[in-house]
């Protein structure tokens, strides 16, 4: 596909609305004063910089344009990702729309999420996310029927390798193969499938849900608790879980996210 335009004002359109208005700012400052100043007595340079000055005004609402272009953005993805209502609602997204559910679902986290515009639907590292100093690369894959398999596990490994990041996060809405699974084993890689993306979106949506003041709350929805811990069977992630029958009745054990797809199961001792 085409790549797009790698322009200044197409990557403010991607940054928070705030950075267009300093942006904007600073070129008004400096058409309209600083040139002028740094042309001295220069016949040449004089004639420029007063061309800069009138054109100063011009300059400034050019660079601003981007600002409400990226509040309409910010608002839309807080729309998509609040609209979510399971994994199906997921896999309906195209492949532009789902690295933008990812995305801000990090941003929600608190992560600081860098988007790479220029990447394809298959191609390269499509976030980057950033909190306390340290730098993840994110790759999205929208494969609702193919499984991710382990040789893009293994070229985020070397991306990882290669920009000093400190780890790397693979997203499919689908399954990844068992080898995937194995190859991330013990490396500063992250595989979160589309079940686990479903569980992220849904925690997300209601740490930022707000209940009125007047509002008596009926039920408190449970806190999911997911583990590092993979599981024994399919290296899906762990859930806690309660066990509500049997000998073992009201014991919590860690259960695997693909349940009932997958049983397997590990001891939880905390």
């Amino acid at each position: 596909m085409p790549r797009q335009s790698d322009n200044i004002l197409n990557i403010l359109t991607t940054l928070p609305w705030w950075v267009a208005v300093i942006t904007a700012t600073l070129v008004y400052v400096i058409m309209a004063f600083m040139l002028p100043v740094l042309a001295g007595e220069n016949i040449f340079a004089s004639g420029l910089a007063q061309a800069a000055s009138n054109l100063a005004l011009y300059g400034f609402l050019l660079f601003l344009l981007p600002a409400p272009i990226s509040l309409f953005n910010s608002w839309r993805k807080r729309k998509q990702l609040d609209a979510q209502q399971g994994i199906d609602s997921i896999r309906n997204l195209s492949w532009q729309r789902f690295e933008e559910l990812v995305g801000e679902a990090y941003r929600r986290q608190g992560y600081r999420v860098v988007e790479n515009d220029s990447a394809g639907p298959d191609g390269g590292i499509d976030l980057v996310i950033r909190k306390d100093g340290k730098s993840y690369l994110l790759q999205c894959k929208q494969w609702r029927s193919q499984k991710v398999g382990v040789k893009v596990v293994r070229e985020m490994f070397g991306l990882v390798a290669a920009e000093n990041a400190a780890g790397g996060i693979v997203i499919t809405s689908g399954q990844f193969t068992r080898d995937a699974g194995k190859f991330a084993t013990d490396k500063p890689l992250e595989l979160v499938n589309g079940s686990q993306l479903a569980t992220l979106i849904g925690v997300v949506q209601r740490k930022h849900k707000t209940v009125p003041l007047s509002a008596t709350p009926t039920a408190t929805l449970p806190k999911i608790k997911i583990c590092d811990l993979l599981c024994p069977l399919c290296n899906s992630k762990m859930v806690l879980r309660t066990a509500r029958r049997g000998e073992n009745a009201g014991k919590q054990f860690w259960g695997c996210c693909e349940f009932p797809k997958c049983r397997g199961t590990s001891e939880y001792s905390g």
